[in-house]
């Protein structure tokens, strides 16, 4: 019965999921129409805010409606203190296609890491271009970019694992968050996202329906300060989120922090 009663919410869900996903299809189209106006009238610093807010709120407005739906359950309270942080980066778990939109809509002043292609496709390109997003063709080049916004006060928010997980807990970390992190003397934020929906996880289609209601719950980990040593820092943030995944996940935290637990995120970092 129980069986019977999540397939049918699932039928029942299904249509406003898509319609969901169009609208967020259109929005985007919408702001990268506008976002293509804009980026040659207005200063370049001007844009990368203009451009970021954006983004923000038009992914904000995603999650607002898809919880009102029904369809998700969202709580990303805890990056609240963080959103007016200047010079942080943030690294996070990447369990599903969804975890940029979700940190970036919260996190205004930030920045993505995306693949070159992405920047000329007609959903994504122009808004990422006005809001200075930063290109991954060039390993030096996207370090020296991801410096230097960082030395200007943006957040860089990366998924160290390059990819979405596909060696559970988690796939081994790229170094280069670590070397950024150290140029520009940027602490690391760590972010977990927790989710027990497989929906858009790597080798899932966007058109295949997931049990719904799609569950995100964000928790901030350990703040690390930049070290000398970039692929040691890198060993140790990885051990980090492989330890607490995997905790987590087989439950041998008996009594585990409230996901949003009130956080000092200007508390000293670990070094």
């Amino acid at each position: 019965m129980t069986r019977v009663r999540t397939w049918l919410k699932a039928v029942l869900l299904a249509p406003p999921l898509y319609v969901l996903l169009l609208g967020l299809g259109l929005m985007s189209l919408l702001w990268n129409l506008i976002a293509l106006l804009l980026h040659p009238l207005l200063p370049a610093a001007r844009g990368r805010a203009v451009g970021r807010a954006g983004i923000a709120y038009g992914y904000r407005l995603f999650w607002t409606v898809a919880s009102a739906c029904g369809m998700m359950r969202i709580d990303a309270r805890c990056l609240a203190p963080l959103k007016d942080e200047r010079g942080l980066v943030i690294v996070a778990n990447h369990p599903t296609m969804l975890d940029a939109l979700l940190l970036v809509a919260h996190l205004p002043r930030s920045a993505c890491i995306m693949k070159a292609s992405l920047m000329k496709n007609i959903f994504l390109g122009a808004g990422a271009r006005l809001a200075r997003y930063i290109r991954n063709d060039s390993a030096h080049a996207m370090v020296k970019q991801a410096v230097a916004d960082l030395r200007e006060g943006g957040q860089l928010v990366i998924f160290p694992e390059a990819t979405r997980t596909t060696q559970f807990p988690l796939n081994p970390f790229t170094p280069g968050v670590t070397l950024i992190a150290k140029l520009a003397q940027a602490p690391i934020q760590t972010v977990f996202i927790d989710t027990d929906s497989p929906y858009l996880g790597k080798g899932w289609p966007i058109w295949r329906v997931p049990p719904l209601p799609i569950v995100f719950t964000l928790r901030l980990g350990e703040r690390f300060a930049p070290q000398a040593d970039s692929h040691a820092m890198t060993a140790t943030l990885e051990r980090y989120f492989r330890q607490h995944i995997q905790a987590r996940t087989e439950g041998d935290d008996a009594e585990p922090a409230p996901p949003c637990l009130p956080h000092n995120p200007r508390a000293p970092t670990s070094s």
